[in-house]
């Protein structure tokens, strides 16, 4: 390498890695339901929801409002988000239907997924991981559906 070489100093970091930090976030800190973050000031690394720790996975640090990241931040927040729950559609459908027998909502949302009284720590983690896995399967065989 020649002195005036200047080596790329970002590494490129994906959906998949990204739902693998948070995963990893959640065994180290903790799985929280009803909010972003448990109510402890008095730590930087609370436990956390599914969307919290994808959250601090992207910012590196806990963040209450995510529209106040800067905006590549934003964006790859919203794709580590939009990766996650088209997971859960696939995988761990939530079809809500009205009274009327007409259905709701088509799309699962990770922040009821998280907070359904039956879920575990256990569930949330396992399927971040196992989104990252599908995520990274798909990019290696060129993004085809079956």
């Amino acid at each position: 390498m020649k002195a005036t070489h200047n080596p790329p100093t970002a590494v490129a970091v994906s959906p998949a890695d990204l739902l693998r930090m948070a995963a990893l976030y959640l065994r180290r800190h903790g799985w929280h339901q009803g909010t972003y973050y448990a109510k402890n000031t008095d730590t930087l690394t609370p436990p956390a929801c599914a969307v919290g720790a994808i959250g601090i996975a992207c910012a590196g640090r806990r963040v209450d409002h995510f529209y106040s990241l800067d905006f590549d931040t934003q964006v790859t927040f919203r794709t580590a988000v939009g990766v996650f729950t088209a997971f859960l559609d696939d995988h761990e459908p939530i079809c809500a239907i009205d009274e009327d027998g007409f259905l709701i909502d088509e799309h699962t949302s990770p922040y009821s997924w998280n907070d359904d009284p039956g879920r575990t720590a256990e569930q949330v983690i396992t399927a971040l991981e196992t989104a990252a896995d599908e995520w990274d399967r798909l990019q290696q065989q060129g993004g085809e559906n079956r």
